[in-house]
C-alpha cells in the first residue's frame, strides 16, 4: 500500500504580506517516527496478514454470509492501519523529498508493508472466483453485506482481466520497483533550481512568475523553464519511457483493450462516457479556449500571444497579494453561505494543523488533499502565493477535505470515490466562492476580471485537462511501438497544445518539454480527465441548484456522504442528472460559453 497524493494543475509557491501560513501538525496520525504507536503497528500488521492469510485462503467459497462479512471488516482493519502508517510516512515526505531521512523512512515503510501485505493478494482473487450466485445470494441474506455491494461490483469488473495467484503476488511484490520510478520524479522535480532576477528558485516560484503583469519576467521565467527542463530532459524521457512500458506489459498481460481501460475500471466510469466528454470538449475548442483567448489578446493589446501570456493577469488586475486571513474569511464565507454545515466541516483544517500552506525548499509542488485513513481525518497541502487562483486553490483543496470527511463514516472499503467524483465536491467548492466573490463584485471592472479568472480556471481545470489526456492517449500508444525520444515525446505534446490552445498563440522554443513537469502522467496516469468530469458535472449540479434551490443542500450532502458506496448513476439521479446522456456534458460546457458571451459582451 502507498500513498498516491492527488496533485492539482496549476497551484501555485513566500511573498512577503501573506501572513502566518498553516503547517500540519501530523500527531493524529503518529508523534514521531520512532514512536511506539507506530512499531506496535507495524508489528500488529505483520501479524494480522499472515493470521489473515492462513484463516482464509483457499476458504472464500466455503464461507457463509456472516463469515464473508467478518473477512471484509477484518480486511479493512488490515486497510486502515497500513494506511496510517504510509500516510505519515507520505506527507512527511512530501513536506520535504530532499530530505534523506524522510526518503528512507517512507521507502522503509512501503517496503514493509508490501510484504506484509503480499500473503493477502488471494483475497481479490479469490473473491472473483466466487460463483455471481453465491454472492449475489449472501447479500441478500445479510443486509450489512450487501452494503459492500458496489465495491465488490468494482472488484468484480476486474476478473476478465486477472492473472494467476502466483503472477498477482509476484506483481504486487514488484509494486515497490514502480514506485522507485514515482520518487526519482519527485526528487528530481524539487530539486530543480531556477534562476530568476538574479536569485535562486524552486519549480513553484518559478512557475508562479507566469502570472506577473510584466510581460518581460512572464517570457524571462517561461525561458528559464524551457532551459531546465531541458537540461533534465533525459530523466524526464526515461521516467515517461518506464513508467509507460511497464503499464503496456502489464495491461497486455492483463488483455485491457486499452491504455485507459484500466483507468476506467477503477473510476467505475463506462468508457463510452469518457469518449462523449472528450469528444464534447474537443468539439467546444472554438468556442472556448479559442475564444476566449482571442478576447485575452485584444485586452493585452497583443498581435499575437506566447504560451507565457496563456495565465497572464488582465492589464487591469490588481497586484495586491491576498494575505492567509483573507483568503481563509473569503472561502469559508462561501462555504457557510452555501450551508453551516459545509462551514463547520471545513473549520478544523484551519484551527487543528490539517493545512500546510508554506513554499519551502524541497516540498512536493502543487496541491492535493490526502484522506488519510477514516478513523483520523484529511490533510491538504498548498503552495500558497497569494495570487487569487491561490485561493480558488484553496477552495478546491478545502472541498476535496469536506467530501473526505463526509464520506469517512462509510469506512475504508466504502469511502473511497472514484476519480471522476472524487472532483465533485472541490469544484463545487471552488463555484461557490467564485460565485461569492462575483456576487460582491461593485464594479464593471471587478466582474470583468472576476469573470475572466473563472474562465481561465474553467479552461484549465477542462481544456487543458482534455488536452493532457489526448496527450496521454498518444504517448502510451506511441510507446507501444518503441522507445519514445525526448523530441519524440515533445511533438506529440505540440500537437495537443495548438489544437487546444488556438489560433491566438505562438510557441516559443523549448516549449515542446513542457510535459516534464506534469506530476499526474508519472503517479496516477490517464487521472487528468476526471478534472474535466468533474467541471461537467458541478456546472450541471450548479444550473441544478439555481433552478430548484429548496432541498439541494441535503441532496448534495448525501452525495458526499456516499463516498464509493454508489455508481455515478445512482448519485445524480436525486438532481435529475444522467452523465451518461450524449447532451449531459454540453449542459456544463455552455456555462463556460455563457461566462464567455458575457464578456465579450463588455466589450461592446
Amino acid at each position: 500500500m502507498t500513498i498516491k497524493p492527488v496533485y492539482d494543475a496549476n497551484a501555485a509557491g513566500a511573498a512577503d504580506g501573506l501572513g502566518p501560513l498553516p503547517e500540519w501538525d501530523l500527531s493524529d496520525l503518529y508523534t514521531a517516527p520512532d514512536a511506539p504507536e507506530l512499531a506496535n503497528d507495524l508489528d500488529w500488521l505483520e501479524t494480522a496478514c499472515a493470521e489473515f492469510a492462513a484463516d482464509y485462503e483457499g476458504q472464500l467459497a466455503e464461507l457463509d454470509a456472516a463469515g464473508f462479512l467478518t473477512a471484509i471488516q477484518r480486511h479493512e482493519k488490515i486497510e486502515n492501519v497500513a494506511g496510517r502508517v504510509m500516510s505519515y510516512a507520505g506527507l512527511r515526505y512530501y513536506q520535504m523529498t530532499m530530505d534523506a531521512e524522510r526518503a528512507k523512512f517512507f521507502s522503509d515503510c512501503q517496503e514493509k508493508i508490501t510484504v506484509f501485505t503480499t500473503p493477502l493478494v488471494f483475497f481479490t482473487l479469490e473473491m472473483n472466483r466466487l460463483e455471481d450466485s453465491k454472492l449475489d445470494g449472501m447479500m441478500t441474506e445479510n443486509a450489512e453485506l450487501a452494503r459492500y455491494a458496489s465495491p465488490l461490483r468494482r472488484i468484480r469488473a476486474m476478473r476478465p482481466h486477472q492473472l494467476s495467484d502466483e503472477m498477482e503476488k509476484f506483481l504486487h511484490d514488484m509494486g515497490v520497483v514502480g514506485d522507485a520510478w514515482e520518487k526519482l520524479f519527485d526528487e528530481t522535480i524539487a530539486g530543480l533550481t531556477f534562476t530568476m532576477e538574479g536569485e535562486e528558485l524552486n519549480i513553484e516560484a518559478t512557475l508562479n512568475y507566469l502570472t506577473e503583469q510584466d510581460r518581460s519576467k512572464r517570457e524571462a521565467a517561461a525561458k528559464e523553464l524551457a532551459r531546465v527542463f531541458g537540461e533534465n530532459i533525459k530523466v524526464f524521457a526515461r521516467v515517461h519511457n518506464t513508467q509507460a512500458k511497464e503499464k503496456e506489459v502489464m495491461d497486455r498481460w492483463r488483455q485491457m483493450p486499452s491504455a485507459q481501460a484500466g483507468r476506467h475500471l477503477s473510476n467505475d466510469v463506462e468508457p463510452e462516457v469518457v469518449e462523449a466528454l472528450r469528444n464534447a470538449v474537443v468539439d467546444a475548442y472554438p468556442r472556448l479556449s479559442h475564444r476566449y483567448y482571442e478576447l485575452k489578446r485584444k485586452w493585452l493589446g497583443l498581435d499575437r500571444m506566447q504560451v507565457w501570456d496563456r495565465n497572464a493577469p488582465l492589464p487591469m488586475e490588481s497586484e495586491n497579494i491576498v494575505g492567509w486571513e483573507d483568503a481563509e474569511k473569503t472561502v469559508m464565507d462561501a462555504y457557510n453561505g452555501f450551508d453551516p454545515r459545509m462551514g463547520n466541516i471545513a473549520e478544523p483544517f484551519f484551527t487543528k494543523g490539517w493545512i500546510d500552506a508554506g513554499v519551502k525548499p524541497g516540498k512536493a509542488p502543487g496541491a492535493f488533499a490526502h484522506p488519510t485513513v477514516t478513523n483520523v481525518h484529511p490533510y491538504v497541502m498548498l503552495n500558497y502565493l497569494g495570487k487569487p487562483r491561490d485561493v480558488m486553490t484553496l477552495a478546491h483543496e478545502l472541498g476535496h477535505g469536506v467530501h473526505q470527511v463526509l464520506a469517512a463514516k462509510q469506512g475504508e472499503m466504502l469511502s473511497s470515490t472514484p476519480l471522476t467524483l472524487a472532483e465533485t465536491a472541490s469544484v463545487f467548492g471552488e463555484m461557490l466562492t467564485f460565485r461569492a466573490m462575483l456576487d460582491k463584485a461593485e464594479t464593471k471592472e471587478e466582474r470583468k476580471i472576476l469573470l475572466a479568472g473563472k474562465v481561465e480556471d474553467m479552461i484549465n481545470t477542462v481544456v487543458r485537462q482534455i488536452a493532457f489526456y489526448d496527450f496521454e492517449c498518444k504517448l502510451h500508444d506511441a510507446r507501444s511501438a518503441g522507445e519514445l525520444t525526448p523530441e519524440d515525446i515533445g511533438a506529440i505534446w505540440m500537437s495537443v497544445q495548438g489544437e487546444s490552445l488556438g489560433p491566438a498563440f505562438d510557441f516559443m522554443d523549448g516549449y515542446e518539454t513542457y510535459w516534464a513537469y506534469i506530476p499526474h502522467f508519472v503517479h496516477s496516469p490517464f487521472y487528468v480527465y476526471a478534472y474535466a468530469f468533474g467541471d461537467g458535472l458541478v456546472n450541471a449540479l450548479y444550473a441544478a441548484y439555481q433552478e430548484q434551490p429548496e432541498g439541494f443542500q441535503d441532496k448534495y450532502f448525501d452525495m458526499l456522504s456516499a463516498g464509493g458506496s454508489q455508481h455515478h448513476s445512482e448519485l445524480l439521479k436525486p438532481f435529475g442528472l444522467d452523465a451518461s446522456d450524449p447532451t449531459f456534458w454540453n449542459k456544463g460546457l455552455s456555462m463556460i460559453e455563457g461566462f464567455i458571451d458575457e464578456l465579450e459582451a463588455m466589450e461592446d
